[in-house]
């Protein structure tokens, strides 16, 4: 994906989309419509890596074809797995995508952090971390498709 340019916010250079899983990508471990999609797209600009704790056991199996890695993350410390994960890739190469509190320090490590509030709701530390907010994983996947979208909203 090439580098964008956004005007007060600097250069984001995307090369990893960090995503949770449940209550971001999906609704009760099912994915939502239009996400299997616009992540087969994403897969061939970014490395897809999912970070979950697969609260439905459906994970892999909503997942299947589509060019990611699917962490699985051990219970306890969610969020210091997901942060570091984000600072083992370089903070500054990734957009993430969360909802739960688990996710807010991916979000703020990472150099875009884009939370999700579907029915499974936000997490308020979760929307400080953020750097925007959308209201379906569909937005969110769609700010990477289309990123004078990401420029719109972030420049300063």
């Amino acid at each position: 994906m090439k580098d964008i340019k956004i005007p007060g916010f600097g250069p984001v250079r995307p090369r990893h989309l960090v995503c949770d899983y449940s209550g971001t990508l999906s609704v009760d471990g099912r994915l939502s419509d239009g996400v299997k999609e616009r992540l087969t797209k994403i897969a061939e600009m970014l490395d897809i890596h999912i970070l979950t704790a697969d609260t439905h056991g459906l994970a892999a199996s909503q997942l299947e074809g589509i060019k990611c890695d699917i962490h699985f993350l051990d219970r306890d410390y969610q969020d210091l797995q997901k942060e570091l994960y984000v600072l083992m890739l370089g903070p500054d190469l990734v957009i993430a995508i969360g909802n739960g509190i688990n996710d807010r320090k991916m979000l703020k490590s990472a150099r875009v952090g884009i939370a999700v509030c579907l029915g499974e709701g936000l997490a308020t530390d979760t929307l400080r971390a953020a750097d925007l907010v959308v209201t379906s994983a569909v937005d969110a996947l769609d700010l990477i498709l289309n990123p004078k979208r990401l420029i719109a909203t972030l420049r300063n």
